[in-house]
């Protein structure tokens, strides 16, 4: 069994919500993100998404496009961020990180160092799951597979634009968790619509297994609760990197603990 389904079976069965922040790795500062991870888990994280940093993000709106760009500029790839994951693991053996980026760095990482090199490596990483905006469920069964063999999850977004056939082709090849996009458009765009949300996810469940995260949009402590009412998890990214854009190197790790604090207390309440 992944960590992530063990984490989500857990919370299932404590009748809880998962708490998936997302942060991209090498932001605000190079080498802050172990411990921003830290402080994540501490302030009620049962999951973590690493952004990988990317220069050309289809999916990624202005908040997260400018955290990406300043960690390229702080020399920051898919090595780095894998080094990130393993210094985490010193301390923390149980939160399941789900790297969240594109097909590009992986398979330049492939072609650098070896056909299958990046499932390898990021297995012996502590990697636990892993979301490709731009690898599409018919083209993914052999990679799916390959996570599955190292314990790892693959999680895909689906949209409000997804069709019935969509799903059914997700549900064959996801596992972890589905990651429901409540906007269209980029991330933190836009307000979020809590009814179209409560229509979706019936129809997602006919055809997906896995649990449901809902994410972008998701801003404070009233619309996460709100969310966590139709979802099994609620995602938030743009609203955190946001919080620490401007911050000394001193306060990102206690802003960022604070403000999951709030968000984990009102999906408990």
């Amino acid at each position: 069994m992944s960590r992530i389904k063990a984490v989500m079976s857990a919370l299932l069965a404590q009748n809880r919500k998962a708490l998936i922040p997302y942060v991209t790795a090498g932001f605000p500062f190079a080498d802050i993100t172990p411990a921003l991870m830290h402080g994540m888990v501490a302030g009620g994280a049962d999951v973590i998404e690493l952004g990988v940093p990317f220069s050309d993000p289809s999916a990624d709106g202005p908040v997260i496009q400018k955290a990406g760009d300043r960690a390229l500029a702080f020399g920051v790839g898919l090595v780095q961020v894998l080094a990130m994951v393993r210094e985490f693991r010193l301390q923390d053996n149980t939160t399941p990180v789900v790297l969240m980026g594109y097909a590009n760095p992986i398979e330049a990482y492939n072609h650098k160092h070896g056909a299958g090199s990046f499932v390898r490596d990021a297995a012996n990483a502590g990697v636990d799951g892993m979301l490709i905006v731009d690898y599409p469920p018919e083209e993914c069964v052999d990679f799916a597979a390959q996570l599955r063999s190292h314990n790892m999850d693959l999680i895909f977004l689906l949209a409000p634009t997804s069709t019935p056939e969509r799903m059914a082709q997700v549900a064959k090849v996801a596992s972890g968790y589905v990651y429901y996009v409540s906007l269209k458009g980029v991330t933190g765009s836009g307000a979020l619509d809590l009814g179209a949300v409560e229509a979706m996810l019936p129809r997602i469940r006919e055809h997906v297994s896995v649990p449901v995260g809902v994410g972008f949009g998701i801003r404070d402590a009233a619309t996460a609760k709100a969310i966590s009412r139709v979802a099994d998890a609620v995602v938030i990214g743009s609203k955190i990197i946001q919080l620490i854009d401007k911050e000394p190197r001193e306060q990102v790790v206690p802003v960022v603990q604070a403000f999951l604090s709030e968000i984990r207390s009102a999906l408990d309440a």
